[in-house]
């Protein structure tokens, strides 16, 4: 598979990550089928967060992909921490408490990439720069990030955190993609020029930061897929069309439309389906033209000014 930097990393990753959230609906034959799968493809970034399956997942995968010293070495893992029943936690004492419980799930010495999961309103960023110093100096943790995080909740970290934030996971999907309509609407009285995020995109592009799009075929708040939706037939018109052109299956062309933009996006997928996870590994090979992704776009419901 095609590969990218992680932000301002050395770190090189593939443009598509393997998300982990749902391994637990997977008996452990079927789990080590789609882990080794996943290797054969190049797919060797896996995405957890301690709160996934409550700790499960990461259990499971370890297990999955029997890990030792030599698979270690051939994968890269991120984590995420700060979400608890009922509340967010940035506190250093979470934070680590955290790593480690995820250290120990995933039967390893470290993680590539560590990122705090949805904004904490209660952050004292000294504390969380206090934590991923020890993380950092321990050897626990080598790169660091955000998920959900706007502009200024980022640049309020920097102030105190002096790890680069190397990425920032967001929602974002074709039917899912305020952040780039808002920059398409500048100046208009519409609802796509509402900028609900800061301008987060061209923060993320400014700051050599790489946006890692989750739920990239959903629709709304986990409403469901968009892909062979009755209410998106425009849409999944138009994505046949341009999946018939490359002979390949709608899912890769709905990855492809999002590694068609500049920002050099590397998406979470979270299929647990062989066949789908290989049509997402495709859509490293496919480059849509502008006026492919601009019809995609638009096919969406998606206006231009």
């Amino acid at each position: 598979m095609r590969k990218m930097k992680l932000g301002s990393s050395s770190l090189e990753v593939p443009v598509v990550a393997v998300g982990c959230m749902r391994i637990n609906s997977l008996d452990k034959p079927q789990a080590e089928r789609f882990v080794q799968t996943a290797l054969e493809e190049g797919a060797n970034f896996f995405d957890h967060a301690d709160i996934y399956g409550g700790g499960e997942c990461e259990g499971i995968f370890a297990d999955a992909i029997h890990m030792n010293a030599d698979i270690r070495e051939k994968i890269i893992l991120q984590s995420k921490c700060g979400i608890r029943k009922g509340m967010f936690d940035f506190s250093k004492e979470h934070i680590l408490e955290s790593v480690d419980g995820i250290l120990q799930r995933l039967k390893t010495d470290y993680l590539d990439v560590l990122l705090l999961h949805r904004p904490d309103t209660l952050v004292e960023p000294e504390e969380v720069a206090e934590a991923f110093d020890i993380l950092e100096t321990s050897g626990k943790v080598r790169h660091f990030g955000v998920s959900n995080q706007n502009p200024m909740q980022i640049q309020l970290l920097k102030k105190f955190v002096k790890q680069p934030m190397v990425a920032n996971q967001l929602q974002l999907s074709i039917t899912n993609a305020n952040m780039i309509s808002n920059g398409i609407n500048v100046n208009m009285e519409n609802d796509s020029a509402i900028n609900r995020d800061g301008s987060i995109l061209d923060f993320c592009r400014l700051n050599d930061i790489t946006i890692q799009p989750w739920s990239p075929f959903q629709y709304g708040f986990f409403e469901g897929v968009f892909l062979g939706n009755e209410k998106f037939p425009e849409l999944n018109k138009q994505i046949d069309e341009i999946a018939a052109k490359y002979d390949v299956s709608n899912t890769t062309i709905a990855i492809a439309w999002l590694l068609r933009h500049p920002a050099q996006m590397q998406p979470v997928i979270g299929t647990m389906n062989i066949d789908r996870l290989k049509d997402c590994v495709k859509a490293s090979e496919v480059r849509l033209t502008r006026e492919e992704w601009y019809s995609i776009y638009r096919a969406a419901g998606n206006i231009l000014p």
